[in-house]
């Protein structure tokens, strides 16, 4: 099952004619987890009488999570992993039944690992509003029908919220860190600015302090991608057969933000101008090599995530501005009282440098003085899953600490 690593944890590469036959067939409505489904790693938490920001009940929800390691008789090593917008719990292990990648922080994860399992108990989560175990959109409703587009609005706050009741649950009073890349990392910080007293260290790395109006326009387009295929129905489309889902909207809304994850460097370098087969593109119906790279990843992407949820997970992240209702978001900063690790990529197109060290100068205590940590890579805002060397040398200063 190698072709189903995780495109975001390893460098871009050209498509090969075996890749594109793994692609044959007709793509589920949904590529969500869904009851009966094999349960593979995952647990399960559920919990009554949920209301979001917004106002809105949901009589019940479940949070998906997958552990590591051995919790402490105290509670003092335990460690919360968050991931990013097309993550999962699936932090560490093989892909197989009931996972459709492999683990994308294998490499950081695990006995010996940066973040050593033998030592710590490790702790991920699949975010609500998700698709892969945790409720969202393609969760059955008490009316026995999928939620839809029916599903509220929630924010990074209200996932934060719904992840405290899970620590509640595992009996986990303060985490001894909480770490996360891009919209994981918007997640750390609403942990370590709301909740201070709960998070001792927190690693925030490739994340912005608010989504400016240039994410949140590069956002809009990706989920316009995915509302006028004619298949999405407004959101209620769990009943089509295989092929009839709104599958193209979301591929392109993928390929699109791949171009956000990427560099121009990486992009240039693997790719030049080379054609994917001897059929010229200039003029003669064949394809550039780039061209076949996104189509790919973004057919292949809809195999295993939910365009509902992909759209409540981007809203999600457009609520991010830890100076909401705070008094800006210095002042927010200001009330972290843990151990900052605030890490940024030199490449990063998505979420530059300046908005990490913004965040740096703010947090009382960082390891780094009132600067981000800035990691050079060609990768882009994805060098955060594949440049574990370097990232994993930090992460084993901020434990440390």
């Amino acid at each position: 099952m190698d072709w189903q690593t995780s495109e975001d944890t390893v460098p871009s590469a050209p498509v090969t004619e075996a890749d594109a036959r793994l692609l044959l067939g007709r793509p589920p409505a949904t590529g969500a987890w869904q009851d009966g489904d094999p349960v593979g790693d995952r647990r399960f938490a559920v919990f009554r009488d949920f209301r979001t920001e917004g106002g809105r009940e949901l009589p019940s929800i479940r949070i998906a999570y997958e552990t590591w390691g051995e919790l402490a008789p105290d509670g003092g090593n335990a460690v919360l992993i968050l991931h990013a917008l097309t993550g999962d719990s699936h932090v560490r292990g093989p892909a197989g039944p009931g996972h459709p990648t492999a683990g994308w922080w294998q490499d950081l994860v695990g006995p010996g690992c940066a973040i050593d399992t033998d030592h710590w108990f490790v702790v991920a989560p699949n975010m609500l509003g998700g698709c892969q175990g945790s409720t969202g959109p393609a969760t059955i409703a008490p009316d026995g029908r999928e939620w839809g587009s029916r599903f509220p609005y929630v924010t990074i706050r209200d996932q934060v919220a719904a992840l405290a009741l899970l620590a509640d649950q595992l009996r986990i009073g303060t985490w001894a860190a909480v770490i996360g890349g891009s919209m994981g990392g918007m997640h750390a910080m609403e942990w370590a600015i709301g909740k201070p007293e709960r998070v001792a260290r927190v690693g925030i790395l490739a994340a912005p302090p608010a989504n400016t109006a240039d994410q949140i326009a590069l956002n809009s387009v990706q989920l316009e991608a995915i509302q006028i295929d004619p298949r999405f129905q407004n959101g209620d489309y769990y009943d089509a057969g295989d092929g009839d889902g709104p599958t193209r909207g979301l591929a392109l809304a993928r390929r699109m933000a791949l171009l956000n994850y990427r560099s121009p460097t990486e992009l240039n370098q693997r790719f030049q101008r080379s054609w994917q087969s001897g059929v010229s593109p200039l003029g003669h119906g064949g394809r550039f090599a780039v061209e076949s790279y996104l189509d790919f990843h973004g057919n292949k992407f809809t195999r295993r995530f939910d365009a509902n949820s992909y759209i409540r997970l981007v809203e999600a992240m457009d609520s991010h501005d830890v100076g909401r209702d705070r008094g800006g978001i210095e002042e927010a900063l200001r009330r972290v009282t843990a151990t900052a690790l605030v890490l940024g990529i030199d490449s990063d197109r998505l979420f530059p440098v300046d908005g990490q060290h913004r965040i740096a100068r703010s947090i009382p205590n960082t390891l780094d003085g009132d600067r981000a940590v800035v990691i050079t890579s060609d990768f882009g805002h994805d060098g955060f899953l594949i440049e574990t060397g370097v990232v994993g040398q930090h992460l084993q200063r901020l434990l440390a600490s």
